[in-house]
């Protein structure tokens, strides 16, 4: 596949960037970036790489699989850390600073690992887009806490981090956008664990029928689904149609509604 000049040169600099780090410890999702990150890293600053991902109940079991199964898979040096921010009430009462009361913790350990490992920087998958997003307060906690954000740092923006993954031949070029559990509840209702895992095997049923982007926004007893305009034909056709609703509600939901507006981030804040 063909990449821009310019793309590639903004790669180089994130070689040189690493390099100049020495050593680091990334916080690893599995998703399009930080997988990105891990393998430019990997392949940098080999051994002196080091990945740590989250394990808690607002990461779907097939999300942490994989991305471990990738992380061994390539060579990675990688550890799994169990956070706790369910037992966290800031965390729980789902406000606008959810995110950075989670990612808050999370630093808190990594930055412990970095110091009981020797390594020099924290980093995250923050792209120099994200800073026109100004609700992500996740960043501003990785921020606070004295984290890096080398894809920031060497101009790349997701497009071409996706294009870069392709070539590097990562299975997560191509993979849709991904956000916790806990994001599918509109913001100040509470959260718990129970809830979290019946909208983690709601998600599963969209994934087993076939759809790709799709969230399952919870409001009670009423699932809300949100799939590409595209998939709309397919979802109502009445042989899916009453598979997926059969098995929401077998989940515990009464109602089952498709959002005619579509899939979109945020759509519950």
């Amino acid at each position: 596949m063909a990449i821009a000049p310019e793309t590639l040169h903004k790669e180089e600099a994130l070689k040189d960037i690493l390099r100049g780090y020495g050593s680091i410890v990334i916080a690893y999702s599995g998703g399009v970036d930080s997988t990105y990150l891990a393998d430019v890293a990997a392949e940098t600053l080999g051994d002196a790489a080091h990945l740590v991902i989250a394990d808690s109940p607002s990461l779907p079991r097939g999300e942490l699989g994989g991305a471990l199964r990738l992380a061994r898979d390539r060579g990675w040096h990688i550890e799994v850390v169990q956070t706790t921010e369910f037992e966290n009430e800031e965390y729980l009462r789902n406000d606008g600073m959810r995110c950075y009361f989670c990612k808050g913790q999370l630093f808190e350990m990594i930055e412990r690992y970095a110091r009981e490992h020797g390594v020099a920087f924290m980093a995250h998958g923050e792209l120099a887009d994200d800073a026109l997003d100004t609700t992500r307060v996740g960043v501003r906690a990785a921020r606070e806490r004295g984290a890096v954000a080398p894809l920031a740092a060497a101009g790349l923006v997701k497009d071409e981090v996706r294009a870069l993954s392709q070539l590097r031949h990562l299975p997560t070029w191509n993979k849709p956008s991904f956000a916790c559990l806990s994001s599918r509840f509109p913001k100040g209702t509470r959260l718990n664990t129970e809830e979290v895992r019946r909208v983690e095997e709601a998600e599963e049923v969209l994934r087993a029928m076939g759809f790709r982007q799709y969230r399952a926004r919870h409001h009670g007893d009423l699932c809300r689904i949100e799939i590409e305009p595209g998939d709309f034909a397919r979802i109502i056709d009445p042989a899916v149609r009453t598979v997926v609703v059969q098995r929401l509600q077998a989940l515990g939901y009464r109602h089952v509604s498709l959002d005619l507006v579509g899939y979109r981030t945020g759509s519950t804040a």
